[in-house]
């Protein structure tokens, strides 16, 4: 017997207070005599769960309870459903939960509830691109983590070099399209691009995770650690200041007003890996920012101003 479907039959009398076999095997879309075993077995395993014959009969709560039993109020059930909302247009699985959600919420909030899930569509395509879709092995990895067993690897490093990993998954990181899998290995946790795995086999054997671990801030201390990375080398610019925003679309996070110039210019730090890569993200800028510092930078952009006005050198003659 499915234990979510027993815990939709107890939020569907916490919400009603009382409810036929019929009723409840309608909501559930389970057969009557289905319905009515899991309500003898809520009132075997405990659950002060009574039935009444007769006409206006059905099975009720002791007391008459109808409290929500998630302890959702009106703001905190608008929100829950805000964020679901997107995520069931995806999933037929996810449409079906987030009906029966709403159905189990408390009458007085279900109008609101089925509003907020409605409010929102999420397209995570750029224009011109296709849907995207949750690729198999993602699924299949989130399988064994949610079960908890181990999976063999097949992983490329960035040198190209394969190797093959028995590993603990540990969870799984959607950024930006990308996936991540976040796993215990011999060596400690590491994280492991999931496009680079050419081959993943689930194992019969058990996984093993930390009683501590929480996937959420083993992200952030990964996030915090790759930009860290990402910004060993900054320089100092000046930009007219109604650009500024357009600058820090490029750079993000790395990029941060530190002073203002007389001239309508503010003065901005901006950071990357290596000079090169700064170079690179400014050239298109022409004339319209100046590097102030490191020298480095500035070496960077007059090599690639020189590349550049060399391989074009003829087509300008060819224009005069």
């Amino acid at each position: 017997m499915r234990a979510d479907r027993l815990v939709a039959a107890l939020l569907l009398l916490q919400a009603r207070g009382r409810v036929t076999a019929a009723e409840l095997a309608e909501e559930l879309e389970i057969s009557v005599a289905t319905a009515r075993r899991d309500l003898e077995a809520l009132s075997t395993a405990g659950i002060p769960v009574y039935p009444q014959p007769g006409r206006g009969g059905g099975w009720s709560l002791v007391g008459g309870a109808r409290t929500d039993l998630s302890g959702l109020n009106a703001a905190e059930s608008q929100a829950l459903f805000v964020l679901l909302g997107p995520a069931s247009s995806a999933a037929p699985e996810l449409t079906s939960a987030l009906r029966k959600l709403i159905r189990a919420l408390p009458a007085t909030f279900r109008a609101d509830a089925e509003a907020a899930a409605a409010a929102v569509v999420s397209d995570s395509a750029r224009w011109g691109e296709r849907d995207r879709e949750l690729p198999e092995l993602v699924e299949m990895l989130q399988t064994a983590t949610v079960r908890r067993f181990k999976v063999r690897l097949t992983y490329t490093g960035r040198g190209g070099r394969s190797t093959e990993r028995l590993v603990d998954p540990l969870g799984l990181v959607d950024k930006d399209g990308i996936w991540y899998l976040i796993a215990g290995t011999e060596s400690g946790q590491r994280t492991f691009r999931v496009d680079r795995v050419t081959n993943a086999e689930v194992t019969d054997l058990p996984a093993e995770r930390p009683d501590d671990f929480s996937l959420s801030a083993e992200w952030a201390r990964v996030v915090e650690e790759v930009e860290q990375r990402r910004s060993l080398v900054s320089a100092v610019v000046l930009i007219d200041a109604r650009f500024f925003p357009v600058l820090r679309t490029h750079f993000g996070r790395h990029c941060q007003v530190i002073g203002q110039d007389d001239d309508r210019r503010v003065r901005a730090r901006v950071a990357a890996h290596l000079p090169r890569s700064i170079a690179e993200q400014l050239a298109g800028w022409g004339a319209m920012i100046e590097v102030v510092e490191p020298e480095s930078v500035r070496a960077e952009l007059a090599r690639i101003g020189l590349e550049l006005a060399e391989r074009y050198a003829s087509a300008g003659d060819g224009a005069r």
